[in-house]
């Protein structure tokens, strides 16, 4: 029987589940903040004023924050279909963020270079996760690298 042998990235990717149960947290009550308050935001980024809709922009934190807390659960659960969930919501995540650097260089760089981060480990190292989601532990081999 053949096995993932586990490696320091393990540790990655239960970062990159905690970094998208947080997320998924903050945009949660940043949705709710739009919802709740005002119904404009306005930003002044080099001369051009960003206007926001913050009833649409609440709506779009409330369903991608749910979805951030799901797949971060499903995450640590050690399912397959989080790790490709995850992987897209990250690149839609940075995308968002290079719409963004305009009214937020700062904030914009270090969400991008976390995605980045997050895509690595879960593309490379994902596979390391046992299906109890404990890392440290060599994961299982799948079915068709049983039977050869």
């Amino acid at each position: 029987m053949s096995t993932v042998r586990s490696t320091g990235w393990t540790g990655w990717v239960v970062f990159a589940g905690v970094i998208l149960m947080v997320a998924g947290i903050f945009s949660v009550v940043q949705a709710l903040v739009a919802l709740i308050g005002p119904d404009a935001y306005y930003v002044l980024a080099g001369g051009s004023l960003f206007l926001f809709d913050v009833a649409g922009w609440g709506w779009w934190n409330l369903i991608i924050g749910a979805l951030l807390i799901v797949v971060a659960l499903a995450l640590f659960a050690g399912q397959t279909w989080a790790r490709m969930v995850a992987i897209v919501l990250a690149v839609l995540s940075a995308v968002g963020q290079l719409l963004l650097i305009a009214a937020q260089p700062w904030w914009s760089l270090i969400i991008i270079a976390i995605d980045v981060l997050i895509i690595y480990a879960l593309i490379v190292h994902g596979r390391e996760l046992r299906d109890d989601g404990v890392p440290g532990r060599p994961a299982q081999a799948s079915q068709s690298a049983r039977r050869k």
